[in-house]
């Protein structure tokens, strides 16, 4: 089957969220699987010295309502060897900011047309063109609207990933996301939980009314983990390597994360946060219930940027509770792994998660999650109270403090058992959240989008 993945961030020539992971590991397992598989992404400042150095570049000529205008496409090496074409405009893009710019809706309208010139002009034609959120939303319309008189796009079927309902774009009177809602052959979430979730109200975020439209074409699919990026056993940016035959090397990883953020030793858990600083994360419950962690002696290791209020609020914890609070306010990948190696607990008790990617990295790695029952959080870890001999965490139900707490509470009493906390940690890393399953099902998904156009798919 040739499949085209088409995203505004890929790792590693642009990542600002997990959509980059998404758009980097599914293809790449899907080549690995005898596909072929290729990946389309705007040229960001952080990919021109890739886009400079491709041997492949040639040039698109991308009709526009007037004239068409000139771009520019290198084919680069991705992830597993899959083909990534950055489509560069002088004006569009080629800046730092993958997101956030004044112009966001014109931007990425301009790669969509790139797309569809790209489909029209070239010689490789996909069988499938996979979507991901609003940035390539309208495309799902342009392959209905363009095929009428198009034999080439006819042949073609969409599948639309919603990695975030609530993304819907800059401009509140240009809706794209629902264009790929209504036109798209196949739509798909990042986890089953997430898919019926949004057909409510309370997750919806105004567009349940259109999503119970396509209730047959929806359906949830668990991102996966790339298990060769993100693997104790030889990552580069910890201390001490590990697996489950000498789990007992994880200590080392502690102790190097209290030493390398000047944390003292505690009886307690390191508790860590490797997220947005946003209320949809939870962060503002974990901050309410801070009094839980002094009594504990526990200590709270966050890393991350967001809102200005909840960073301004966890440095003032910072300097209210030293030795306890730790922020970390930037990106830093090397720190992150650091964190989910070192740390005992992970913190995810977000108000809605469509997948999350943190409790799987945190599994893999040995740190035990407790996080809030929504979307992927409910569909990834197995709740202590439900399934003892199976568990790898802690769920709570509601959006609150007392919730969080209770769960946090839990936690800490389980980490003073050595033997039933390790047996969290084993289960955590013995279960395969790797990609393996999910492209899988993305290629039945794939079929049934094909059959949905009268086509036959290839086998």
């Amino acid at each position: 089957m040739k499949i085209l993945f088409a995203s505004a961030e890929v790792d590693p020539f642009a990542k600002v969220g997990g959509l980059a992971d998404v758009a980097a590991s599914l293809p790449a397992r899907l080549r690995e699987m005898g596909h072929d598989v290729r990946v389309v992404t705007p040229c960001h400042a952080s990919s021109r010295a890739a886009f400079e150095s491709a041997v492949l570049r040639r040039p698109l000529s991308v009709p526009l309502p007037g004239s068409p205008r000139a771009a520019e496409v290198a084919t680069v090496q991705g992830t597993g060897g899959v083909p990534v074409d950055l489509v560069l405009d002088g004006h569009y893009f080629g800046r730092e900011r993958v997101y956030g710019e004044a112009d966001d809706l014109l931007r990425y309208q301009f790669f969509c047309r790139s797309i569809v010139a790209m489909l029209t002009q070239e010689p490789w034609i996909p069988d499938i063109l996979h979507l991901n959120d609003w940035h390539t939303a309208p495309l799902a319309y342009a392959l209905r609207n363009l095929a009428w008189g198009n034999p080439v796009l006819r042949g073609i079927a969409s599948v639309f990933t919603i990695h975030n309902l609530r993304d819907r774009g800059p401009d509140e009177l240009n809706d794209f996301l629902s264009q790929g809602i209504f036109y798209s052959d196949a739509i798909t979430t990042v986890s089953p939980s997430y898919a019926r979730e949004i057909l409510t109200k309370d997750y919806g975020e105004g567009l349940d009314p259109l999503l119970q439209l396509r209730t047959e074409s929806l359906g949830g699919i668990l991102n996966g983990l790339n298990y060769e990026l993100y693997n104790p056993r030889d990552d580069p940016h910890i201390r001490a390597h590990f697996d489950l035959t000498c789990l007992e090397e994880r200590q080392h990883n502690r102790q190097a994360l209290r030493e390398e953020l000047g944390l003292p030793e505690r009886e307690g858990p390191i508790a860590a946060m490797v997220t947005r600083l946003t209320e949809q994360k939870g962060v503002d419950l974990v901050l309410g219930a801070i009094t839980d962690f002094v009594r504990a002696d526990a200590q709270l290791v966050v890393l991350g940027t967001g809102d200005a209020w909840l960073e301004a609020e966890l440095r003032r914890l910072q300097e209210e509770y030293p030795g306890t609070v730790h922020l970390a306010a930037r990106f830093d990948e090397g720190l992150a792994r650091r964190m989910y190696a070192g740390s005992d607990l992970f913190l995810m008790p977000s108000r809605f998660e469509p997948c999350g990617l943190g409790q799987l990295i945190a599994m893999r790695y040995g740190s035990v999650p407790v996080g809030r029952r929504t979307g992927g959080l409910g569909d990834t870890i197995v709740d202590v109270r439900e399934h003892p001999d199976a568990a790898t965490g802690f769920l709570f139900d509601e959006f609150s403090e007392h919730a969080f707490a209770g769960a946090f509470d839990q936690a800490v009493r389980t980490f003073r058992e050595p033997e039933a906390f390790t047996r969290l940690q084993v289960n955590g890393m013995s279960r395969d959240y790797s990609w393996r399953a999910s492209a899988t099902h993305y290629l039945d998904t794939y079929r049934t989008a094909l059959r949905s156009r009268g086509i036959v798919p290839l086998e």
